[in-house]
């Protein structure tokens, strides 16, 4: 979060804080809500595990340097990963500092004396974040321990997990109370942008009823979601630029700044790692530029003919220019390199400093979820509608009539492949429809052969059972 300057900055993180003394005033409290954002920016989340998860997906490999250059992302991308990977180590811890965190400030701040609009909406704020970091880890896992107070020395360390069913309830009743109790995005001052909204917290549960197959749900909040003011960009390429940060698609990015300061590998750094790591490996396109996550040919042919979103979104022989240079396809293994993340010289001049947000959640991923759940419903002439909106910002024909509910489902999960493609959507999308059945058939038809039933979970990271022997393994490690 960019919000109250450099002092957030520099505020020491809150599992080390003296709670006893810290939440006095409204600056204490919005300093721990704003440390409560701070881990979704760090690598162990979305500065790099959550978008290799394309790669898993299958729209794209490592590249990089070849060799053993991001082992651990090949082998989850291979379907050989063991208990000890430190990508999946980096996927569980990933979330735990944001929950401390936020149960820190849902715990303190409601006894603060201090402006009752601005301690409900950072309750919001936190319960939201609450439910962010939970979904992912749910997802990934299944059952995990669901820790609803900050844990002190004297409590139980070594929780059991949690039936997943239970940890989706507490999602859903976390993100139940911050719809009504967030702001709409209009109401936040410029300098507040960025922050959880009633828009974010409505589109994620309508994302978090998708995975669970509540079809008239997800419909009621994306129409809740479509009374807030939100928009598709007139470009597409918009969603991913620093000048048009946080647009009117926008319901929920991870917030970055280029300058922050700190060293590029530390989880204090604000800035992205997206252009340095996904630029064109020796290329000088970008500062950095380490070839990493390189679409398929596969990928690239699954565009139909006139998409806009791939000049946006990938680099490849004979595409436009970058920033006056042509792209030579001998800089990758496939022949392609993502251009959606890449940023410019004149805005980033170091490997270290890329300001450019992630997107989370955009309108266009709610008016897909829209049409794929009126689909299901059995309303498929409905579902043509929201579908219909992606396309012709795409620059691509509605989709014909009449099609039957698998025929549409089909189309429509191709264009959810299409439009967020790179944006640590897929994987979750090819987990959840036949209950992972149909993700598996993919996956084999495009050569990722040793996928099976047991990988649509990760595995529970053996230093975490070492740590915690009440940890059970996930089936099949």
């Amino acid at each position: 979060m960019t919000a109250c300057g450099e002092d957030f900055l520099i505020k020491a993180p809150l599992d080390s804080i003296n709670t006893e003394n810290f939440f006095e005033t409204e600056q204490d409290a919005i300093y721990a809500i704003n440390g409560a954002y701070q881990p979704l920016q760090w690598p162990k989340l979305y500065n790099m595990r959550m978008w290799t998860t394309d790669i898993m997906a299958g729209n794209s490999i490592v590249g990089a340097g070849g060799g053993d250059d991001g082992r651990e992302t090949q082998d989850l991308a291979n379907f050989v990963t063991t208990t000890d990977n430190p990508g999946v180590l980096d996927l569980f811890r990933g979330p735990a500092p944001g929950i401390l965190r936020s149960n820190v400030v849902i715990e303190n701040v409601p006894g603060m004396d201090i402006d009752e609009d601005l301690k409900e909406r950072i309750i919001g704020e936190a319960k939201f974040l609450r439910a962010h970091y939970y979904f992912i880890m749910v997802r990934f896992f299944g059952d995990v321990p669901l820790i609803l107070e900050p844990q002190e020395p004297g409590d139980d360390l070594r929780p059991s997990r949690t039936n997943k069913e239970e940890v989706y309830q507490q999602i859903i009743a976390d993100l139940t109370d911050a719809k009504t109790s967030l702001p709409v995005k209009s109401e936040y001052s410029d300098a507040d942008q960025g922050r959880a909204t009633r828009g974010a917290a409505a589109g994620l549960l309508a994302k978090v009823y998708l995975a669970r197959g509540e079809w008239q749900k997800v419909v009621d909040l994306a129409d809740e979601v479509a009374t807030l003011g939100y928009e598709l960009n007139d470009n597409y390429g918009d969603n991913f630029q620093v000048s048009t940060e946080n647009s009117k698609e926008s319901l929920f990015e991870v917030q970055y700044v280029g300058g922050a300061g700190e060293g590029f590998w530390d989880n204090e750094n604000q800035a992205s790692w997206l252009s340095t790591f996904t630029g064109p490996r020796n290329s000088n396109m970008v500062a950095g530029g380490w070839g990493w996550n390189q679409p398929t040919e596969e990928f690239v042919n699954s565009y139909e003919d006139g998409d806009l979103r791939k000049d946006v979104t990938v680099l490849y022989e004979g595409g436009p220019d970058f920033d006056g240079m042509q792209y030579d396809p001998a800089y990758s293994v496939t022949g392609y390199n993502l251009r959606k993340f890449l940023v410019t010289k004149s805005i980033a001049d170091a490997y270290d400093n890329s300001p450019l947000n992630f997107p989370v959640l955009r309108y266009a991923d709610v008016l897909l979820m829209k049409a794929e759940a009126l689909n299901e419903l059995g309303q498929t002439a409905d579902a043509e509608t929201p579908l219909n909106a992606v396309r012709d910002r795409a620059g691509l024909p509605d989709i014909e009539s009449g099609l039957s509910k698998e025929d549409f489902r089909a189309k429509v999960l191709h264009e959810r492949r299409m439009e967020l493609a790179f944006e640590g959507q897929r994987w979750f999308d090819i987990i959840r429809v036949e209950d992972g059945q149909w993700g598996l058939d993919f996956l084999h038809s495009i050569g990722r052969v040793n996928a099976s039933e047991k990988h649509l979970l990760l595995p529970i990271p053996q230093k975490e059972i070492d740590a915690n022997p009440n940890l059970e393994q996930n089936t099949g490690y």
